[in-house]
């Protein structure tokens, strides 16, 4: 067993509520920008002063509409001003803010506003409070459904609502939370049956915007700014986004990822938090177009260099031909990269999967360190990262100020901290299974090095036993395999069969260029080359190089193209990407049969 711990920065008092950081920006630094709010394609200042009477405004509205201290208040909408506004309002009026991705199920819907007996639900569009009216005969507690979007946006609406309700009425509201109430319910992906819901206090969400800010003191600061792009109802950018409110850092939203380019170059982040998923894309798309423009030796060659470049700063020797180089590339290449990040991105924070040694060591080479971390919903989000003075490519950093990181006997990553959430909501049995003397069990596999660096090595459920009885983590080659421009998804599949096998969806973005690049008919689906030896040997190829993470056992010997990629509403994916696994070998049994039958 390992353990390592890191102490608090600052200790979180049982009086203090995550509504105090808006008061005390508004009173301190009432002229300071908060937020740069999109309005009519342009960014638009709101102060901390501003905020602050905004919040006020819907808290007010929200306590008149009947909102009692404790109601859970749903907020279904895709990443955009009104998220953190209404977040912070649903707080200041005593209530437990609901996120719901609004990309979900009338199923998925169903359930999270019937498990956490919502009272009501903040819809963006039609289409949302259709899918809600869907299914509002089965939700009993269900009173109110408001829109964003609409003939009557909930905003002015709850503003105008609360005219009469006094100032002093919400102040007396929000300063009767303690720092153990919940603050949110988090519905985890729901990867192994129905989504639980996670109970983070106030206590959980100031303990992890300390640390975050403990950990990036360069990024999280006045002055500096950050355009969130991620659902916020996923606990990383709901955390993120409470760490920049309380760090004073400005804070964008996006919610339209087709447009992300032009976003991040009129808004120009200091620093941007994203999944590798965007990193891989950035680094795949400069690629191919440096290709297609004939300027693919220098693109190569510059590619080699930054890694080259990335290598040595860990082994603390950087000679003078590696440097020139470099100095070189950076005018030709590296500065057209970071102007994709808006040109003055000096860092990136990423999470939710891992990035990749290579590509990791490609961005820090080009200027853009990409800062991995760890965490899942249960822990508040991250639980270790590295940060810029604590750095080592290929793990997920070390544990976060005021949270210990232990490794169990069969290999687990346990967590213990004030980070760590109370308990699933209205599920007894899994909060027991999950929390044994403060210690999360994360269902993670991992190891410790010697200075507190955590490498994940895989998930204890996932685990797939040869028919020889060979362990086998799908996590190292699924990653490695995601890597490649032309995967979009995979899933390795073995359990009790005699070798590896895995099946690949080809990335819908990349394939017309691999069919202009292979002279393929410009019309021609994924599905009638599921059989093309071009496409055959380049996924091979990808397959070969996942192979040399692992051992000849462990390697993929066979894998099946095919012909659809993996979606959310098909429900082989969850909306933070994660596979469903049982959903998958549920659908495509046949191919999964057809990799053994031969």
């Amino acid at each position: 067993m390992r353990e390592f711990s890191v102490p608090a920065t600052a200790t979180v008092t049982a009086e203090e509520n995550l509504t105090d950081m808006v008061w005390a920006n508004a009173e301190r630094f009432g002229n300071a920008v908060s937020f740069r709010r999109r309005i009519n394609g342009s960014w638009i200042d709101v102060t901390a002063r501003e905020f602050a009477d905004q919040v006020l405004g819907v808290a007010k509205g929200l306590i008149a509409s009947g909102v009692s201290a404790g109601d859970r208040i749903a907020l279904m909408a895709k990443t955009r001003y009104e998220w953190s506004l209404l977040d912070y309002a649903i707080w200041a009026a005593g209530g437990v803010s609901v996120p719901v991705y609004e990309t979900s199920s009338a199923e998925q819907v169903q359930w999270i506003l019937s498990n956490s007996g919502a009272r009501a639900v903040i819809v963006e569009t039609d289409a949302h409070r259709a899918l809600v009216d869907e299914v509002a005969d089965q939700l009993p507690e269900l009173d109110r459904v408001w829109q964003i979007d609409g003939g009557q946006p909930v905003v002015a609406e709850l503003t105008a609502l609360g005219a009469d309700v006094s100032d002093q009425d919400v102040h007396t509201r929000r300063r009767s939370l303690r720092a153990d109430d919940v603050a949110t319910l988090i519905y985890t992906s729901g990867t192994t049956g129905r989504p639980k819901g996670c109970a983070l206090s106030h206590r959980n969400m100031l303990a992890e915007a300390r640390a975050e800010v403990a950990a990036f003191p360069q990024l999280m600061q006045p002055g500096k700014s950050l355009l969130m792009f991620l659902p916020m109802a996923h606990v990383l950018a709901r955390a993120v986004s409470v760490s920049a409110v309380y760090a004073r850092t400005c804070l964008g939203h996006t919610g339209d990822v087709k447009n992300l380019v032009a976003d991040l170059g009129s808004f120009r982040p200091s620093f941007v938090l994203a999944v590798p998923r965007v990193f891989e894309k950035v680094y795949n798309t400069a690629k191919q177009r440096a290709h297609g423009e004939g300027k693919g030796r220098i693109f190569d060659l510059a590619e080699a260099t930054a890694v080259a470049y990335s290598q040595s700063l860990d082994h603390g020797r950087t000679g003078l031909g590696l440097r020139i180089k470099h100095a070189v590339f950076d005018k030709l290449v590296y500065t057209r990269l970071r102007a994709a990040l808006g040109g003055r991105c000096i860092a990136a924070v990423s999470g939710g999967a891992p990035l990749g040694d290579r590509l990791a060591h490609f961005f820090r080479g080009v200027g853009v360190p990409v800062l991995e971390g760890y965490g899942l919903t249960e822990t508040t989000a991250a639980a270790c990262v590295n940060t810029e003075n604590a750095f080592k490519v290929g793990t997920v950093g070390r544990p976060v100020a005021g949270t210990a990181v232990r490794i169990g006997e069969d290999g687990e990553v346990l967590v213990k901290g004030d980070i760590v959430f109370q308990r699933y909501w209205e599920n007894a049995q899994a909060s027991q299974e999950a929390l044994e003397d403060g210690w999360f069990h994360t269902g993670d596999l991992g190891e410790l090095d010697d200075e507190g660096f955590l490498r994940i090595t895989g998930r204890k459920k996932e685990i797939i036993v040869t028919a020889g009885g060979k362990n086998v983590s799908p996590a190292v080659l699924e990653d490695r395999l995601r890597a490649h421009p032309l995967i979009s998804q995979c899933m390795v599949v073995g359990d009790q069969q005699p070798f590896i096998g895995a099946l690949i969806t080809i990335d819908p973005e990349f394939f017309p260029t691999w069919k202009q690049q292979h002279h393929k008919p410009a019309d021609a689906e994924v599905a009638d080359l599921t059989d093309d030896p071009d496409l055959r040997a380049e996924i091979q190829a990808a397959v070969d190089d996942a192979n040399r993470a692992v051992s000849r056992a462990e390697s993929i010997k066979k894998f099946r193209i095919l012909p659809v990629d993996f979606t959310e509403a098909g429900g082989e994916i969850t909306p933070s990407m994660k596979l469903r696994r049982a959903v998958v070998a549920k659908t495509y049994a046949g191919d999964i049969a057809s990799i053994y039958s031969g």
